[in-house]
């Protein structure tokens, strides 16, 4: 079959969430399929980053989003219905382009990652279309509310603007879906039930477990440009340490991601070291003896769980975050609601080495029995062609 994938981000290098579902469907795809990616970006695409691609597809296409035209958008959003989202990614120009090559390629289906390219293929009657929400974006952004400061009257606009939309986006797809029954339960549309639950797989050539010498105690890794984890970096540097230092004057605390910002940088200190983009993640994951991901906004399935779990790495999050990943607490994880519970399971876990091997034993044990990129794949693929399997 040949399949158009469309993103608005170009999927490599693997930094973001979204980049690592579409890479890995990409790649899985691709076996028995003639794939052309279709993305769109905000940021310059390298040709090592295209050549990356080019392993698995017939075709790469990128378009360029002009900044000034971005700008344009999101002032006009202002006097808009729409998502800022939505007015963020589209660009005319861009669209014109797009409608000219998905006429000359003619595919069997189009998968259309997240809202945000939408408006790009909404109006492709002659195409059958599936909608990969990922995530549902309206409720992540109602929970950035409380703390959005000055932003937080926006974030209220976007956040019913975004409910508004996931329902509209429906009506123009053949097939949808979504990573989590709980972000399913956000998209307020009557027909949701028939939104497919495919979550996220994990690379198990990739992350294989090994030893490395343990510099740190606790790990955080994340992009540390998104809201989500910036939030949770900072609940890790000004709840959880001050206490921590107290019972454990040496404790060393590792948090690691792209694109830290200004605020989170200048946390940097003896006990806390902030590190920015890592050729090798898998060494941060496994430079400490603990991961923590105190999770208290945002959406969808954390693929940080996923890659710590898959290395054994015992693990230590928030309910919230939990909710999409379904683990045991207590059995294949630890769950905490608050700084207090926090405390306790880096506590217990930091004095109790048999405690560490059985949680990150029983974690990773999970993950290989329920996230596989190929068997989700094969889902996906099934969704888009209804009955027809040629897996």
């Amino acid at each position: 079959m040949r399949i158009i994938i469309l993103t608005s981000r170009f999927p490599f290098p693997l930094d973001k969430g979204d980049k690592l579902r579409a890479f890995h469907h990409i790649k899985q795809l691709s076996k028995l399929n003639e794939v052309h990616l279709i993305s769109i970006s905000d940021n310059k695409v390298t040709t090592k980053q295209i050549l990356e691609l080019e392993k698995y597809c017939h075709s790469v296409n990128v378009f360029k989003l002009k900044k000034w035209k971005i700008l344009i958008n999101l002032f006009l959003g202002l006097f808009s219905n729409k998502p800022f989202q939505i007015k963020y990614f589209y660009q005319r120009a861009i669209h014109l382009k797009i409608k000219k090559l998905i006429n000359k390629i003619t595919p069997d289906h189009i998968l259309c990652q997240l809202i945000r390219c939408v408006p790009y293929v909404q109006h492709e009657h002659h195409y059958s279309k599936t909608l990969d929400y990922m995530d549902a974006f309206s409720k992540g952004i109602e929970r950035r509310i409380k703390n959005g400061g000055w932003l937080k009257q926006l974030l209220k606009i976007e956040s019913i603007r975004l409910v508004k939309y996931e329902n509209l986006a429906f009506e123009y797809f053949d097939h949808h879906c979504i990573i989590s029954e709980n972000d399913r339960s956000f998209i307020f549309h009557e027909k949701k039930e028939s939104i497919k639950i495919i979550t996220n797989g994990i690379d198990y050539d990739f992350f294989k477990p090994k030893k490395i010498e343990k510099k740190y105690d606790l790990v955080f890794i994340g992009n540390l440009s998104y809201a989500p984890n910036v939030d949770a970096a900072l609940f890790i540097a000004h709840e959880l340490l001050p206490r921590l230092i107290k019972t454990n004057s040496q404790i060393k605390i590792l948090i690691n991601g792209a694109n830290p910002t200004n605020q989170l940088l200048k946390l940097k200190n003896t006990n806390l070291d902030i590190l920015g983009w890592t050729n090798d993640i898998r060494e941060s994951y496994l430079s400490a003896k603990i991961f923590i991901a105190p999770m208290r906004i945002g959406t969808g399935l954390q693929n940080k769980l996923l890659e710590a779990m898959a290395l054994n790495i015992p693990c230590i999050t928030s309910e919230l975050a939990n909710q999409a990943l379904k683990a045991k607490d207590g059995h294949q994880i630890l769950i905490g609601n608050n700084p207090d519970q926090y405390i306790e399971h880096i506590s217990n876990l930091l004095i109790d080495e048999q405690l560490r091997l059985n949680i990150g034993n029983e974690g990773r044990k999970y993950i290989r029995e329920s996230f596989n990129w190929e068997t989700t794949s094969k889902e996906l693929h099934k969704l888009m062609f209804s009955q027809e399997n040629t897996f």
